[in-house]
Protein backbone atom coordinates (compact mmCIF):
# COMPACT_ATOMS: atom_id res chain seq x y z
CA UNK A 1 0.00 0.00 0.00
CA UNK A 2 2.77 2.44 0.85
CA UNK A 3 4.61 1.72 -2.45
CA UNK A 4 1.61 2.53 -4.69
CA UNK A 5 1.13 6.05 -3.30
CA UNK A 6 4.44 7.47 -4.63
CA UNK A 7 3.80 5.93 -8.06
CA UNK A 8 0.38 7.55 -8.28
CA UNK A 9 1.87 10.98 -7.44
CA UNK A 10 4.51 10.64 -10.17
CA UNK A 11 1.88 9.67 -12.77
CA UNK A 12 -0.30 12.67 -11.92
CA UNK A 13 2.66 15.03 -12.02
CA UNK A 14 3.70 13.81 -15.49
CA UNK A 15 0.16 14.07 -16.79
CA UNK A 16 -0.05 17.72 -15.67
CA UNK A 17 2.95 18.79 -17.77
CA UNK A 18 1.39 18.28 -21.26
CA UNK A 19 -1.76 20.10 -20.17
CA UNK A 20 0.19 23.23 -19.21
CA UNK A 21 2.11 23.13 -22.48
CA UNK A 22 -1.09 22.87 -24.51
CA UNK A 23 -2.60 25.86 -22.70
CA UNK A 24 0.54 27.90 -23.26
CA UNK A 25 0.58 26.90 -26.89
CA UNK A 26 -3.04 28.02 -27.42
CA UNK A 27 -2.34 31.39 -25.83
CA UNK A 28 0.60 31.93 -28.13
CA UNK A 29 -1.41 30.99 -31.25
CA UNK A 30 -4.24 33.40 -30.38
CA UNK A 31 -1.78 36.31 -30.18
CA UNK A 32 -0.28 35.47 -33.55
CA UNK A 33 -3.70 35.44 -35.26
CA UNK A 34 -4.51 39.05 -34.19
CA UNK A 35 -1.33 40.54 -35.70
CA UNK A 36 -2.03 39.48 -39.29
CA UNK A 37 -5.56 40.84 -38.99
CA UNK A 38 -4.41 44.30 -37.84
CA UNK A 39 -1.73 44.58 -40.52
CA UNK A 40 -4.23 43.80 -43.30
CA UNK A 41 -6.52 46.73 -42.32
CA UNK A 42 -3.76 49.35 -42.71
CA UNK A 43 -3.19 48.90 -46.49
CA UNK A 44 -6.94 49.04 -47.01
CA UNK A 45 -7.16 52.47 -45.36
CA UNK A 46 -4.26 53.77 -47.44
CA UNK A 47 -5.88 52.52 -50.62
CA UNK A 48 -9.13 54.37 -49.86
CA UNK A 49 -7.24 57.63 -49.36
CA UNK A 50 -5.43 57.28 -52.68
CA UNK A 51 -8.73 56.68 -54.45
CA UNK A 52 -10.11 60.13 -53.52
CA UNK A 53 -10.33 62.43 -56.59
CA UNK A 54 -8.33 65.65 -56.61
CA UNK A 55 -8.95 68.94 -58.44
CA UNK A 56 -6.40 70.99 -60.35
CA UNK A 57 -4.80 73.71 -58.16
CA UNK A 58 -5.79 77.32 -58.88
CA UNK A 59 -3.25 79.16 -61.04
CA UNK A 60 -3.50 82.57 -59.34
CA UNK A 61 -3.69 83.10 -55.57
CA UNK A 62 -4.31 86.86 -55.60
CA UNK A 63 -5.57 89.73 -57.75
CA UNK A 64 -3.66 92.79 -58.96
CA UNK A 65 -4.44 96.29 -57.76
CA UNK A 66 -7.33 97.10 -60.14
CA UNK A 67 -6.54 100.82 -60.24
CA UNK A 68 -2.98 100.01 -61.36
CA UNK A 69 -3.90 97.22 -63.76
CA UNK A 70 -4.20 99.70 -66.63
CA UNK A 71 -1.28 102.04 -67.33
CA UNK A 72 -1.66 105.76 -66.76
CA UNK A 73 -0.77 106.35 -70.41
CA UNK A 74 -3.71 104.23 -71.55
CA UNK A 75 -6.08 105.81 -69.03
CA UNK A 76 -5.05 109.28 -70.25
CA UNK A 77 -5.66 108.36 -73.89
CA UNK A 78 -9.04 106.73 -73.23
CA UNK A 79 -10.32 109.16 -70.58
CA UNK A 80 -8.43 112.44 -71.30
CA UNK A 81 -10.18 114.49 -68.64
CA UNK A 82 -10.59 111.82 -65.97
CA UNK A 83 -11.63 113.31 -62.64
CA UNK A 84 -9.13 111.03 -60.95
CA UNK A 85 -6.18 109.67 -62.89
CA UNK A 86 -5.68 107.14 -60.09
CA UNK A 87 -9.19 105.78 -60.57
CA UNK A 88 -12.00 105.04 -58.13
CA UNK A 89 -11.90 101.59 -56.53
CA UNK A 90 -15.10 99.55 -56.44
CA UNK A 91 -16.49 98.39 -53.12
CA UNK A 92 -15.69 94.79 -52.20
CA UNK A 93 -15.82 92.63 -49.08
CA UNK A 94 -12.60 90.82 -50.08
CA UNK A 95 -10.28 92.26 -52.75
CA UNK A 96 -8.38 88.99 -53.04
CA UNK A 97 -11.45 87.51 -54.74
CA UNK A 98 -13.26 90.50 -56.23
CA UNK A 99 -11.89 93.92 -57.13
CA UNK A 100 -12.60 96.73 -59.58
CA UNK A 101 -11.77 100.29 -60.56
CA UNK A 102 -13.28 102.97 -62.81
CA UNK A 103 -12.36 106.28 -64.45
CA UNK A 104 -14.72 108.87 -65.94
CA UNK A 105 -14.52 112.43 -67.16
CA UNK A 106 -15.83 115.07 -69.57
CA UNK A 107 -13.46 116.72 -72.02
CA UNK A 108 -15.11 120.15 -72.24
CA UNK A 109 -14.44 121.98 -75.50
CA UNK A 110 -16.85 124.85 -74.98
CA UNK A 111 -18.92 125.78 -78.06
CA UNK A 112 -17.37 122.86 -79.95
CA UNK A 113 -19.04 120.45 -77.56
CA UNK A 114 -17.66 117.96 -75.10
CA UNK A 115 -16.66 114.30 -75.07
CA UNK A 116 -17.60 112.05 -72.15
CA UNK A 117 -15.70 108.81 -71.49
CA UNK A 118 -16.10 106.09 -68.90
CA UNK A 119 -13.76 103.12 -68.32
CA UNK A 120 -14.32 100.30 -65.84
CA UNK A 121 -12.45 97.09 -65.05
CA UNK A 122 -13.49 94.27 -62.72
CA UNK A 123 -11.64 91.12 -61.56
CA UNK A 124 -13.13 87.95 -60.08
CA UNK A 125 -10.95 85.10 -58.82
CA UNK A 126 -11.99 81.52 -58.01
CA UNK A 127 -10.22 78.97 -55.80
CA UNK A 128 -10.17 75.26 -56.53
CA UNK A 129 -12.65 73.36 -54.36
CA UNK A 130 -13.02 69.61 -53.93
CA UNK A 131 -16.82 69.81 -54.15
CA UNK A 132 -17.20 72.75 -56.58
CA UNK A 133 -14.40 71.97 -59.03
CA UNK A 134 -11.15 73.59 -60.13
CA UNK A 135 -10.69 77.34 -60.09
CA UNK A 136 -10.32 77.37 -63.88
CA UNK A 137 -13.59 75.50 -64.39
CA UNK A 138 -15.45 77.80 -62.01
CA UNK A 139 -13.98 80.79 -63.87
CA UNK A 140 -15.24 79.38 -67.19
CA UNK A 141 -18.74 79.24 -65.75
CA UNK A 142 -18.52 82.84 -64.53
CA UNK A 143 -17.13 83.90 -67.92
CA UNK A 144 -20.33 82.71 -69.58
CA UNK A 145 -22.43 84.55 -66.97
CA UNK A 146 -20.59 87.84 -67.52
CA UNK A 147 -21.01 87.62 -71.30
CA UNK A 148 -24.72 86.95 -70.83
CA UNK A 149 -25.04 90.00 -68.52
CA UNK A 150 -23.34 92.28 -71.02
CA UNK A 151 -25.81 91.23 -73.72
CA UNK A 152 -28.91 92.14 -71.73
CA UNK A 153 -28.09 95.73 -70.76
CA UNK A 154 -31.34 97.62 -70.33
CA UNK A 155 -32.16 99.79 -73.34
CA UNK A 156 -29.28 98.42 -75.41
CA UNK A 157 -29.61 98.46 -79.22
CA UNK A 158 -27.59 96.88 -82.04
CA UNK A 159 -26.11 94.28 -79.69
CA UNK A 160 -23.29 92.28 -81.26
CA UNK A 161 -21.13 89.50 -79.81
CA UNK A 162 -17.94 87.94 -81.17
CA UNK A 163 -14.86 86.09 -79.87
CA UNK A 164 -11.60 88.02 -79.43
CA UNK A 165 -8.13 86.55 -79.92
CA UNK A 166 -4.96 87.52 -78.11
CA UNK A 167 -6.57 88.40 -74.77
CA UNK A 168 -6.17 85.75 -72.07
CA UNK A 169 -7.14 82.11 -72.63
CA UNK A 170 -10.57 83.08 -73.92
CA UNK A 171 -12.27 86.40 -74.57
CA UNK A 172 -15.52 87.75 -76.00
CA UNK A 173 -16.51 91.26 -77.06
CA UNK A 174 -20.02 92.65 -76.72
CA UNK A 175 -20.84 95.99 -78.38
CA UNK A 176 -24.07 97.98 -78.38
CA UNK A 177 -25.63 101.44 -78.55
CA UNK A 178 -27.47 103.02 -75.64
CA UNK A 179 -29.38 106.29 -75.34
CA UNK A 180 -29.37 108.09 -71.99
CA UNK A 181 -29.39 111.70 -70.79
CA UNK A 182 -30.65 112.52 -74.30
CA UNK A 183 -27.34 111.47 -75.84
CA UNK A 184 -26.23 108.45 -77.85
CA UNK A 185 -23.59 106.29 -76.13
CA UNK A 186 -21.33 103.69 -77.71
CA UNK A 187 -20.48 100.72 -75.49
CA UNK A 188 -17.86 97.96 -75.73
CA UNK A 189 -17.45 95.23 -73.09
CA UNK A 190 -14.59 92.72 -73.15
CA UNK A 191 -14.97 89.62 -70.98
CA UNK A 192 -11.76 87.60 -70.69
CA UNK A 193 -10.51 84.64 -68.68
CA UNK A 194 -6.95 83.81 -67.68
CA UNK A 195 -6.59 80.72 -65.52
CA UNK A 196 -8.95 81.03 -62.56
CA UNK A 197 -9.57 84.78 -63.01
CA UNK A 198 -12.29 86.53 -65.03
CA UNK A 199 -11.70 90.11 -66.22
CA UNK A 200 -14.67 92.24 -67.29
CA UNK A 201 -13.81 95.57 -68.89
CA UNK A 202 -16.28 98.15 -70.21
CA UNK A 203 -15.51 101.33 -72.14
CA UNK A 204 -18.15 103.78 -73.35
CA UNK A 205 -18.48 107.34 -74.57
CA UNK A 206 -20.77 110.02 -75.95
CA UNK A 207 -20.63 113.50 -77.47
CA UNK A 208 -22.29 116.35 -75.55
CA UNK A 209 -23.41 119.86 -76.54
CA UNK A 210 -23.31 119.11 -80.25
CA UNK A 211 -20.08 117.10 -80.28
CA UNK A 212 -19.94 114.01 -82.49
CA UNK A 213 -20.70 110.59 -81.05
CA UNK A 214 -17.50 108.48 -80.89
CA UNK A 215 -17.23 105.73 -83.49
CA UNK A 216 -17.85 102.07 -82.74
CA UNK A 217 -14.32 101.29 -83.94
CA UNK A 218 -12.60 103.75 -81.60
CA UNK A 219 -14.55 102.58 -78.56
CA UNK A 220 -13.87 98.91 -79.31
CA UNK A 221 -10.14 99.48 -79.93
CA UNK A 222 -9.85 101.34 -76.66
CA UNK A 223 -11.64 98.56 -74.77
CA UNK A 224 -9.42 95.85 -76.28
CA UNK A 225 -6.23 97.76 -75.51
CA UNK A 226 -7.21 98.27 -71.86
CA UNK A 227 -8.42 94.66 -71.52
CA UNK A 228 -5.04 93.31 -72.68
CA UNK A 229 -3.27 95.32 -70.00
CA UNK A 230 -5.74 94.23 -67.31
CA UNK A 231 -5.34 90.54 -68.19
CA UNK A 232 -1.54 90.88 -68.25
CA UNK A 233 -1.66 92.46 -64.78
CA UNK A 234 -3.19 89.28 -63.32
CA UNK A 235 0.13 87.49 -63.78
CA UNK A 236 2.01 90.19 -61.84
CA UNK A 237 3.18 89.12 -58.36
CA UNK A 238 2.20 92.39 -56.64
CA UNK A 239 -0.89 92.23 -54.50
CA UNK A 240 -3.58 94.96 -54.41
CA UNK A 241 -2.26 98.15 -52.88
CA UNK A 242 -3.72 99.11 -49.52
CA UNK A 243 -3.78 102.79 -50.51
CA UNK A 244 -6.32 102.14 -53.23
CA UNK A 245 -8.24 99.38 -51.52
CA UNK A 246 -12.03 99.83 -51.57
CA UNK A 247 -14.11 100.38 -48.47
CA UNK A 248 -15.24 97.52 -46.25
CA UNK A 249 -18.83 97.79 -47.42
CA UNK A 250 -19.76 94.26 -48.48
CA UNK A 251 -21.23 93.49 -51.88
CA UNK A 252 -23.01 90.43 -53.16
CA UNK A 253 -20.40 88.12 -54.68
CA UNK A 254 -22.83 87.08 -57.40
CA UNK A 255 -23.01 90.64 -58.76
CA UNK A 256 -20.52 91.95 -61.26
CA UNK A 257 -17.98 94.43 -59.86
CA UNK A 258 -18.94 96.85 -62.63
CA UNK A 259 -22.67 96.92 -61.99
CA UNK A 260 -22.69 99.66 -59.36
CA UNK A 261 -20.33 101.87 -61.36
CA UNK A 262 -22.36 101.45 -64.51
CA UNK A 263 -25.48 102.78 -62.85
CA UNK A 264 -23.64 105.68 -61.28
CA UNK A 265 -22.19 106.76 -64.63
CA UNK A 266 -25.65 107.93 -65.71
CA UNK A 267 -25.78 110.51 -62.95
CA UNK A 268 -22.22 111.62 -63.60
CA UNK A 269 -22.98 112.11 -67.27
CA UNK A 270 -26.01 114.26 -66.47
CA UNK A 271 -24.07 116.49 -64.10
CA UNK A 272 -21.24 116.92 -66.56
CA UNK A 273 -23.63 117.77 -69.34
CA UNK A 274 -24.98 120.68 -67.32
CA UNK A 275 -21.43 121.87 -66.69
CA UNK A 276 -20.58 121.62 -70.38
CA UNK A 277 -23.62 123.64 -71.40
CA UNK A 278 -22.86 126.34 -68.85
CA UNK A 279 -19.29 126.57 -70.11
CA UNK A 280 -20.53 126.91 -73.67
CA UNK A 281 -22.83 129.75 -72.73
CA UNK A 282 -20.05 131.66 -70.97
CA UNK A 283 -17.63 131.41 -73.84
CA UNK A 284 -20.25 132.34 -76.38
CA UNK A 285 -21.27 135.44 -74.45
Amino acid sequence: MHRSAPRLSRILACAAVPVMLVVAGCSSDSGDKKEPGSSESSPSASASKKAEPTVEPAKFAALPDPCKSITKKTVTSLVPSAKSKSGTAATSSDTSYRAGCSWNGLDDNGVKGSQYRWLDVGFTRFDSDQSLGSGAERARQDFDKQVAKAKVAEGAKKIAEAPVSGIGEQATKVTYDLSKTNEDFKYATIVARTGNVVVTLTYNGAGYAGAKTPSDTDILKGAEKAAKEAVAAVAEPDKPSGSTAPSEKATDKEDSPKSSDKDSSDGKSTNRKTSANKSSVKKTS
